[in-house]
């Protein structure tokens, strides 16, 4: 479990995880060693998965994301494991997750307009195994989007 010092380090880490040790020691109110240390342990004990960037997909000409809902034909028995697999090779499938309910999978996937999207869901999307219900929700905007924990 974190305790009120782990939560208030990862409170300002989490909005900016490269400040430096000292910078963000000084704003949790801890020493520079004690930061070090505790950021390192949360590390290794998988609190911290990681740093990435976030990358504003329409600065790089992506403009179409849709979200698809699949319903698997649960008869395979491997059905789940050949079309995870399958669904990791696509390149504009940038998100995958798994669900309990009549909605199996859903794959986020970007593309750089209609045109290729649709190139994308006819030759890569459509031939993925064991697929028996599809159903393709456009975005239109996002509203909210932030990792940020309330700590």
């Amino acid at each position: 479990m974190l305790d009120d010092t782990d939560k208030r380090i990862l409170r300002h880490y989490q909005h900016n995880p490269t400040t430096g040790f000292a910078e963000l020691a000084e704003r949790a109110g801890v020493t520079a060693a004690t930061c070090t240390r505790r950021i390192e342990k949360m590390r290794q004990e998988g609190v911290i998965r990681g740093n990435h960037a976030v990358i504003n997909w329409r600065a790089l000409g992506r403009e179409v994301e849709v979200s698809l809902r699949i319903a698997l034909d649960k008869t395979q028995p491997r059905a789940f494991d050949e079309f995870l697999a399958a669904a990791r090779e696509v390149p504009d499938v940038v998100e995958i997750q798994t669900f309990l309910g009549r909605v199996d999978v859903r794959l986020s996937v970007i593309a750089r307009d209609m045109a290729h999207y649709q190139q994308v869901y006819r030759t890569a999307i459509l031939t993925l195994p064991h697929i028996a219900d599809i159903e393709a929700l456009m975005h239109v905007a996002r509203i909210k989007s932030d990792e940020v924990l309330p700590l």
